[in-house]
């Protein structure tokens, strides 16, 4: 705990760690409602099948599991880099809920222009509908939280009104 103005506040890796769970788990729950015709195991298969190829789909539990663990190291990556680099994205956006919306965009981008071709899975080719859908996804469940949270954090909880 460090204290600010008097007040005791969780340390930073502290507060970033609690921000990567819960970036972490509301992304994964949407991708399980979002492909609500596929079983969870199979959304975190195709995940694990980024590293182990088709395999992944041929395994049971195990992977499942790396799935489950390849989603939350990519989440949780992205929500500590977009923690520690709010206080740049607020001086130059002036806005949360712009920063948000940018965090998700380039969220989006990494994980589907980036990470996802260069994986085992490789290329595809995306529909608007779906781009639209899964941005709409990432601001709730990754922009807004950690916006929300890092704002608190760096702000004493003190949510200046000029980015409200």
């Amino acid at each position: 705990m460090e204290k600010i103005d008097g007040k005791r506040q969780p340390g930073k890796y502290t507060v970033i760690a609690w921000t990567g769970l819960l970036t972490s788990t509301l992304d994964a729950v949407a991708a399980i409602l979002s492909a609500h015709k596929m079983p969870a195991a199979t959304v975190f298969k195709f995940i694990a099948s980024g590293v182990f190829g088709k395999a992944a789909f041929a395994g049971g539990f195990e992977m499942v599991g790396a799935g489950i663990f390849f989603h939350y190291l990519i989440a949780y990556s992205i929500t500590a880099v977009f923690f520690v680099l709010y206080p740049m994205f607020i001086l130059f956006l002036k806005n949360k809920y712009v920063v948000a919306v940018g965090f998700a965009l380039i969220a989006w981008v990494i994980t589907h222009l980036v990470i996802v071709p260069l994986s085992r899975i490789g290329w595809s080719h995306m529909e608007i509908g779906g781009i639209v859908i899964g941005m709409g996804i990432l601001i709730i469940t990754i922009g807004l939280p950690i916006v929300l949270i890092a704002d608190r954090y760096y702000y004493n909880g003190n949510f200046r009104a000029n980015l409200s």
